[in-house]
């Protein structure tokens, strides 16, 4: 039937017509009042995720390395009318605190990522959007780093009622599925008694990031079976809800030429399944399953992950280009300008400030940041999902 045969029948029923493009909004538009704006955890984060899950979208989970990067982010967020993740990694973290911070071990990237983690709590609720706030892959030689942010995380709980951060990785993929599942586990048990979700890897990510580099890994290794998923998902839901799943279905970190790189998002939904199966469950996608390596994915590829449960994508090397890209144009444009203190093509004796002033070509890389972010809320059918923006006052 049309939709206008639907309205029509619709309204001879004295019923209210729900389809189409209106009804999506609609039943997004309790989105908003159900998640706050600003930093979310625990129950709320769990509402949120459902939401992704159930309506077909997913967040962008950018990596962050400084308050500009962060606040272009929340810009971006707040323009697409999503909620959206923040999240440092080990290297990104340690870089937050600054290059010359003196330290031992992971002391630089604990105080960088509760550094980041505190400036994105004191700027999250002035852009309207809900927040979830998370860190990046954590192998076995960085638990460390987890421990202490874990610390405090304990710390804000007893002061706030709520953990500093929303959630963290544990990368164990590297690990035998049995240590693995035992070390996620232990970890999952501090989290919950704190509220904080676990996300857990399983298979490897190839490429190279942040210092890991998977690049010559055994392919077979880039792709998970629905046993381990399952074995996975077993034992962290004996702890609790609260844990997401990175599945790997042929992920690599960076972009690469098409062709060198074979997702195959359709093993999540045979995960799902499997899951499903061993559950008894009617629902369709009883797994919160994560999307890593996401730069560079074509939209088709997205689509199918986020039909298969997926409620966040990493976006980290597309990025890191935008942000620089913006400089680059910036710098090429006004390169006349930018060669000395005094003296440009209108005069010798006139001055650069206004072109060197960092304010104007760090603007340039968050707005062309903010830009690719669009695409990327439009490639996991986020764009909107908020709702219309409120009415100005």
């Amino acid at each position: 039937h049309s939709a206008a045969a639907a309205a029509a029948a619709a309204a001879r029923a004295g019923a209210p017509y729900r389809g189409g493009a209106r009804a999506r909004a609609e039943r997004r538009m309790g989105l908003a009042d159900e998640v706050p704006a600003g930093v979310v955890t625990g129950e709320a984060l769990m509402r949120l995720l459902r939401r992704a899950k159930e309506e077909g979208f997913a967040m962008p989970a950018v990596n962050c390395v400084s308050s500009s990067s962060v606040n272009a982010v929340l810009e971006a967020a707040r323009a697409a009318r999503s909620p959206v993740m923040i999240q440092f990694s080990n290297g990104g973290a340690a870089f937050y605190a600054g290059k010359g911070m003196p330290g031992k071990g992971q002391e630089k990237a604990v105080a960088g990522a509760v550094a980041g983690a505190l400036h994105v709590r004191a700027m999250a609720k002035h852009y309207g959007v809900p927040v979830v706030l998370h860190t990046d892959h954590c192998a076995r030689n960085l638990l460390p780093w987890l421990d202490g942010m874990l610390d405090a995380n304990e710390e804000y709980f007893r002061v706030h009622g709520e953990p500093l951060f929303s959630s963290h990785m544990i990368d164990l993929s590297e690990d035998p599925l049995e240590e693995n599942i035992a070390t996620s586990v232990e970890y999952m048990k501090r989290c919950a008694k704190v509220n904080i979700l676990l996300e857990v890897e399983l298979g490897i990510t190839g490429g190279e990031e942040d210092g890991v580099d998977n690049s010559d890994v055994d392919k077979d290794a880039l792709y998970t079976k629905p046993e381990e998923v399952w074995e996975v998902y077993k034992a962290l839901a004996a702890v609790g809800p609260m844990f997401t799943i990175a599945a790997a279905f042929g992920n690599v970190h960076g972009v690469y030429k098409p062709g060198n790189v074979v997702l195959k998002p359709e093993k999540l939904e045979q995960h799902q399944a499997y899951i499903r199966d061993q559950l008894k469950s009617s629902e369709k996608n009883p797994v919160f399953f994560v999307f890593h390596g996401g730069s560079g994915s074509s939209q088709e590829e997205i689509r199918k992950a986020l039909s298969a449960g997926t409620i966040k994508m990493n976006i980290d090397t597309d990025t890191q280009f935008a942000y620089w890209d913006g400089v680059r144009a910036y710098e090429k444009s006004k390169r006349d300008y930018l060669q000395g203190q005094i003296g440009n093509p209108d005069g010798a004796d006139k001055p650069n400030k206004k072109f060197y002033d960092p304010r104007v070509w760090v603007r340039k890389a968050e707005e062309s940041m903010v830009a690719r972010l669009k695409i990327a809320f439009d490639d996991l059918n986020a764009t909107g999902s908020l709702g219309a923006a409120p009415a100005k006052l």
